[in-house]
């Protein structure tokens, strides 16, 4: 019987040790899961409820969406932070989201999703796009739940019914789109709630009542068109500078005033023969009274043709002397404009006349001096005296001694160069504008090295066509603007020149390389532009944009931003140019554009083709699209590819949130530099930010935020 025991142990104990090494294998796999499994949980249901459609990697029971990186998911730690697909012919439903538990975005738009929007949508979720699909029912009430919602588009559904009055709690929401669905009945008041809101298109529903609720919201962008609101529209909606609001049946008419007929005139005999009526207690004829319409129409033919001619000759006297009141005006304020001209004229031409000896003697000699900004107004009393000056800030620069005015007649904006200071600049320190001292070329002009005396390096600007560009006040105010823009990632200002018909604007000198050189012309800087040092340079570039749009004041946008404004110093530095500049744009020149500037229209965002309007939005969009060159080192329009590849973002686009077509895009000389797990981190900022609607891309704050996150990554995942 012991031996029988012993047996049995002997047969059994392979099979024994053989599970437990399958367990052992199976438990570092579990441990080393990269997915909350709540998360997992989630993303399995919303496969199922989608019909289970064919995605790489996705399964609808466990698996690991973020260590396996599944596409068109992006994770923060363990936990899924946000889906996107946009255009992927999914269909299904949404079924219940509820499970995630930290998911911040959700974008299926452009699909055929069909069902109800879900009432438990995750309490993290932010962004939520489902536009053009095919959502029936309403909007949930449970939608009071999402405090952190900042955009939210359910535009082009089916989605029909009242609209809930669930919007007190989402002060956050900023971009709100329910256009082009079956939406009725009143605007609940709870929008009027809804303090961070910009941007709120409803149009092409049957939406009725009046907008009283809207009024007192910080809309920039409200479009109601091909509704039923009525009513007449409240007058602080009227100064929103994008609104539109056809194709409804609003009461546009004025409180009425006293009708005419109610002004007391001569009686006729027959009215004065007339007894006064019961119903007229002042004594009145029923004919006169002002709520008969009709009678006042009598009351006014029956004038008398002397009372007409003489209301006629006193309005013909009126207008006579507002006439020549006008008249007067005019000619006061050109004599003022002559005079100030010739003022301006008499003065440069006896500094000139003053200091061409002086000029002579000295240009050797260096001095150290001082410089300031001048004001808006100061910019406006000419050069023959200017007073109480703004000082924005000192600036020590050492130019020859030639170079300085009479205190009294001097304009004194960074350093101002005036004529004679210009041909010094031209004929000594740029060697008069040759080849050989050209650095680059914009859509403004070109820019030349000029090396001073001392060895201070600087970089002149010189403008095309200035005098069709800008007249002389609106650049120097431009220049005072200008001057204020200080940022450790952005080319400084130090000194213009704006004397007879001339435009140069004076920079340090940071370097001659821009990005675009070095993804697209060969130029090597500290070696090979790597994965780490592309990361460098986006953040140093996303942070001067970012300071343009939340610390100026006003606000500057850049409208310009491209590779070739973006000048790369020594370890990958970052300087970007041409910030404050876009007013000296030349309207229509974008037809008159060479062969390079033309392919500039490829970083322009698709509103502004449309619109012809620039935005901080246009500028991110612009950041996109220099962000998909550094990843794939292509440019934004390349002939010499196949045709459905030239176009850089159509091509790109819709592989973004694709892992496989994700890792073929990506820049030969950078493959394996980074994980798939950065990468599609990086590709989700790319696809924000080339959103066709500009109120869906994300602010810059959020893209420095999301690119520092990267970097940590990187960093981390090198350590």
């Amino acid at each position: 019987m012991r031996m029988a025991r012993g047996s049995c142990f002997l047969t059994w104990a392979p099979v024994g040790l053989l599970l437990l090494l399958i367990a052992a294998a199976a438990l570092p796999r579990r441990a080393l899961a990269a997915t909350d499994p709540a998360d997992v949980t989630a993303i399995n249901g919303l496969y199922v409820a989608l019909g289970s459609p064919t995605l790489p990697k996705w399964t609808a029971n466990g698996g690991d969406p973020c260590g396996d990186g599944w596409q068109g998911v992006v994770c923060i730690g363990s936990n899924i932070d946000s889906i996107t697909f946009n255009a992927a012919n999914l269909g299904g439903q949404l079924g219940s989201l509820g499970k995630f538990t930290s998911i911040t975005t959700i974008d299926l738009s452009n699909n055929n999703i069909g069902g109800t929007i879900p009432e438990d949508l995750p309490v993290t979720l932010q962004r939520f796009f489902m536009s053009d699909n095919q959502l029936t029912g309403s909007i949930p009430v449970t939608l009071s739940n999402l405090q952190s919602l900042t955009a939210m588009s359910l535009n082009g559904n089916h989605l029909d019914g009242k609209l809930p009055d669930a919007f007190d709690s989402l002060t956050s929401l900023v971009n709100f789109d329910i256009s082009s669905n079956n939406f009725s009945g009143p605007l609940p008041t709870s929008l009027g709630s809804m303090s961070s809101l910009t941007t709120l298109h409803m149009q092409d529903n049957q939406l009725s009542g009046t907008l009283n609720v809207l009024q007192d919201l910080p809309l920039k962008d409200l479009n109601i068109e091909n509704n039923l609101f009525s009513g007449p529209v409240p007058p602080k909606l009227l100064s929103v500078p994008n609104f539109k609001k056809d194709g409804n049946p609003f009461n546009t008419s004025i409180a009425p005033s006293a009708s005419p007929s109610s002004t007391p005139t001569s009686p006729s005999p027959t009215s004065t023969q007339t007894p006064s009526s019961p119903s007229s207690p002042s004594g009145t004829s029923p004919s006169n009274s002002p709520s008969n319409s009709s009678g006042g129409s009598t009351a006014r033919d029956s004038s008398s043709p002397s009372s007409r001619k003489h209301k006629s000759s006193t309005l013909r006297t009126v207008g006579y002397v507002l006439l020549a009141i006008v008249l007067f005006i005019v000619t006061v304020l050109l004599v003022i404009f002559c005079l100030s001209k010739y003022q301006e004229r008499q003065s440069r031409h006896d500094y000139t006349t003053s200091q061409a000896g002086r000029m002579r003697q000295s240009i050797e000699a260096p001095k150290v001096k001082q410089a300031s900004v001048q004001s808006k107004n100061d910019a406006k009393k000419g050069s023959a005296e200017v007073t109480d000056r703004r000082q924005v800030r000192e600036i020590n620069l050492a130019v020859p001694a030639a170079l300085e005015k009479p205190p009294e007649k001097r304009k004194e904006h960074v350093i101002n160069l005036d004529r004679t200071e210009s041909e010094i600049f031209a004929s000594q320190y740029t060697n008069s504008f040759e080849d050989g001292n050209l650095i680059r070329e914009s859509r403004l002009g070109k820019v030349y090295l000029a090396e001073l005396p001392e060895g201070r390096l600087l970089e002149v600007m010189k403008i095309d066509n200035a005098n069709d560009r800008i007249p002389v006040e609106e650049f120097l105010e431009l220049v005072a603007r200008v001057s204020d823009i200080r940022h450790p990632n952005i080319l400084e200002l130090v000194g213009y020149c704006a004397e007879y018909g001339q435009r140069l604007l004076v920079y340090d000198h940071f370097s001659r390389k821009t990005l675009h050189d070095v993804l697209h012309e060969g130029d090597d800087l500290d070696g090979a532009l790597s994965w780490n040092a592309r990361l460098q340079v986006a953040v140093g570039a996303a942070k001067a944009l970012e300071y343009l749009h939340d610390n100026c004041e006003p606000q500057v946008v850049h409208q310009n931003f491209e590779p070739a404004n973006v000048l790369l110093g020594n370890g990958f530095s970052v300087r970007v140019a041409e910030c404050g500049l876009a007013e000296l744009m030349l309207s229509g020149s974008v037809t008159q554009l060479s062969g390079r500037m033309r392919a500039l229209l490829n970083y322009e965002a698709p509103e502004i083709h449309e619109a012809g309007t620039f935005t901080d939005g246009s500028d991110v969009y612009s950041f996109g699209v220099v962000m998909l060159e550094l990843l794939t080192g292509r440019k934004p329009y390349d002939s010499s590819r196949p045709r459905g590849e030239q176009h850089l973002v159509r091509w790109a686009d819709s592989q973004l949130h694709d892992i496989e077509s994700l890792s073929k895009m990506v820049d030969p000389s950078i493959q394996g530099e980074c994980s798939e797990k950065v990468l599609s981190h990086f590709a989700d900022i790319i696809s924000r930010c080339i959103r066709p609607q500009p109120e869906f891309r994300p602010p810059m704050l959020e893209v420095v935020q999301d690119l520092a996150s990267i970097v940590r990554a990187t960093g981390e995942e090198s350590e």
